[in-house]
C-alpha cells in the first residue's frame, strides 16, 4: 500500500506533529469523504511506501530519518505571491527544506512542482520563464524533476475568478513554456514533465510521465502496483495510493487550489483538528463503521 499525504490537504504544512503521532501510533484513520460513517483504518506495517504532498516541507523536515519506509516527495514551489497564495512561506525557506530533503532521500526521490500555470497582467508569460529558471538554477544538484500543470477551471478557481484573472493559453503561450522549460531544465541537469495534462508538451522536449509511475512504484516497494482506479481524469496512469487527507481543510487558501471550495468549512474544520486523535479531522463517533484496509491481500 501506498499512503499519499496529501491530495486533499497539506498534511506536512499544517498538520506534522499529528502525521507522527499517528505513524508512532502504528495506525491512523480516514474517513470516506463520501459515506462519512465509513473509516478504513490503516496500519504502518501494511504501508509500503509514502509520498508526501506539500507547498511547505519546512516541519517535516526533522522528522524524515524517524519514517522507515520509502519516502517520495513533491513540493509545489510557484511563483506567485501573497495575492494567489495568501499563507505559503517565503519562497527562500521552501527551497532551502527541498535541499535539506534531497541530501537525506536523494534527488530521484524529490520532485518540483511548478503548478499550476496561469497568466495573467501580473504574472505574464515572462515572469514564468525568468521564475522558472531562477527555480532550476538553484535547484541544480538537488532536484531532477519539475513537474509541471495547468490551470484547471475549478469551482475554487471559478470563485475567485476575480483575483486569478487567468487568461486563456493560446498556442503561442504553450510553444513558448515548451521550448523555454525544456532548455531550462536541460542546461541545469533536470527534466520536465506533465502529467494528465492534455498539452503534455511532448514536442517541445518535455517527458509524458506520471506523478507517481507504475514502474518507480515497483522500484520503491518490490510490488506489482495497480493503476490508480479512483482517478476520473482518463489520462491519468499514477499508481494506485490511499489518500489520508481531509478536503476543505487546508488553511494555505490559495485561489486556484482544487481540494478547498469553502473557507468557512476549512476554518471550522480546522478547530475540531486534535493532534491525538486518529482521525484528522474530529474523533471516532460510537456509530462509525470501521474497517482495516490492507490491499496488499
Amino acid at each position: 500500500m501506498i499512503l499519499n499525504v496529501s491530495g486533499r490537504t497539506d498534511i506536512v504544512g499544517f498538520y506534522t506533529e499529528w502525521f507522527m503521532n499517528r505513524y508512532r501510533e502504528g495506525f491512523v484513520d480516514v474517513r470516506n469523504p463520501f459515506y462519512p460513517k465509513q473509516v478504513s483504518r490503516i496500519y504502518f506495517k501494511d504501508v509500503d511506501a509514502i509520498l508526501f504532498c506539500t507547498k511547505n516541507p519546512i516541519p517535516i523536515v526533522k522528522y524524515i530519518r524517524e519514517i522507515k519506509q520509502p519516502i517520495l516527495f513533491h513540493v509545489t514551489l510557484t511563483p506567485y505571491q501573497k495575492d494567489i497564495e495568501p499563507n505559503v512561506p517565503r519562497k527562500s525557506k521552501i527551497i532551502e527544506a527541498i535541499k535539506q530533503i534531497s541530501a537525506m532521500i536523494g534527488p530521484e526521490c524529490i520532485y518540483v512542482r511548478y503548478d499550476p500555470i496561469f497568466i495573467n497582467d501580473s504574472y505574464t508569460l515572462n515572469y514564468h520563464i525568468k521564475s522558472f529558471s531562477t527555480l532550476c538554477r538553484l535547484l541544480k544538484g538537488y532536484v531532477k524533476t519539475i513537474i509541471v500543470s495547468f490551470m484547471d477551471d475549478y469551482k475554487n478557481a471559478r470563485k475567485h475568478r476575480y483575483q486569478l484573472k487567468w487568461k486563456t493559453l493560446q498556442e503561442t503561450d504553450y510553444a513558448a513554456i515548451g521550448q523555454n522549460f525544456s532548455s531550462i531544465a536541460k542546461q541545469n541537469g533536470m527534466v520536465v514533465q506533465t502529467c494528465a495534462e492534455k498539452r503534455n508538451l511532448v514536442e517541445y522536449g518535455f517527458q509524458q510521465g506520471d506523478c507517481l509511475s507504475i514502474e518507480l512504484a515497483k522500484r520503491l516497494t518490490g510490488k506489482n502496483v495497480k493503476k490508480w482506479n479512483a482517478r476520473n481524469n482518463k489520462n491519468c496512469n499514477c499508481a494506485q495510493m490511499v489518500d489520508i487527507g481531509v478536503y476543505n481543510s487546508c488553511r494555505h487558501f490559495c485561489k486556484y487550489c482544487y481540494a478547498n471550495y469553502d473557507e468557512k468549512q476549512v476554518k471550522e474544520n480546522y478547530q475540531k483538528h486534535d493532534v491525538a486523535s486518529s482521525l484528522l479531522i474530529g474523533h471516532l463517533e460510537e456509530n462509525d463503521t470501521i474497517h482495516v484496509k490492507n490491499m496488499s491481500k
